[in-house]
């Protein structure tokens, strides 16, 4: 990393709908990386209607903790809403979201800060993805679709690993509230030309809770804002 630590400015998010079991690791991991770094830094924890006790556990973390926040939506509103809602609550130069399920190790984002020299964006791919054949497939499809559709070289649209200059979310207007989530935010600040570094990260067997981004309810939503997002892009 070419890049001083003490000079980082960051917002570190994790959005989460009933994560009870994975919540406190992960965010007390993320504690122990920044604290480390000697950086200027917060944590977000984003509880989008969770059913389970994440809304509660998450609370606790920011009782013990000033750097903590929570934000909460009442209800159930989605993957792009809570990314969102994590976008608009960091007030860091540097924002960085990983889920909060713990399938990545925080401990590899240090080494993406110094990218962000020369890029403005380090979207990361999973080595090794640790989900059934199913979902692999399903996950190499989407990003080659999307890619198509927008003119884009990227090899895993949506892994939850990602660090952006803050302020491009000043600058961009994000529609999705779903799974589109980052297919949109790509697509865009590739179209205003804003620079995309690529770097592989591990990925980890979830060890608790239920993924959900894989039922047909979404997948259907996603194709159908898909194809929204296209036009409203062309028109743009």
């Amino acid at each position: 990393m070419t890049e001083s630590a003490n000079n980082v400015s960051i917002s570190v998010f994790f959005p989460c709908y009933n994560e009870q079991d994975n919540i406190t690791g992960v965010v007390e991991q993320a504690l122990t990386v920044l604290e480390k770094l000697n950086a200027d830094f917060e944590v977000i924890i984003v509880d989008d209607g969770s059913s389970d006790s994440t809304g509660k556990i998450a609370d606790e973390l920011a009782g013990q903790n000033e750097r903590v926040r929570v934000v909460h939506h009442r209800t159930n509103f989605g993957y792009g809403a809570a990314l969102q809602s994590g976008f608009k609550a960091a007030t860091k130069e540097l924002v960085f979201y990983t889920d909060g399920d713990g399938q990545f190790d925080i401990n590899e984002m240090p080494p993406l800060l110094g990218l962000m020299e020369e890029y403005d964006i380090v979207s990361c791919y999973r080595l090794n993805r640790q989900d059934n054949l199913v979902r692999k497939i399903n996950g190499w499809c989407w990003t080659k679709l999307v890619c198509l559709l927008f003119g884009m070289k990227v090899r895993d649209i949506d892994c939850a690993f990602k660090l952006y200059k803050r302020d491009i979310f000043d600058k961009i207007k994000l529609v999705s509230t779903g799974a589109l989530i980052d297919s949109e935010i790509l697509a865009r600040a590739v179209r205003k030309g804003y620079r995309i570094k690529q770097q592989g990260v591990h990925h980890y067997p979830r060890a608790a809770g239920t993924q959900t981004g894989a039922n047909f309810r979404v997948i259907f939503r996603a194709f159908k804002e898909l194809l929204r997002l296209r036009s409203q892009i062309r028109e743009h």
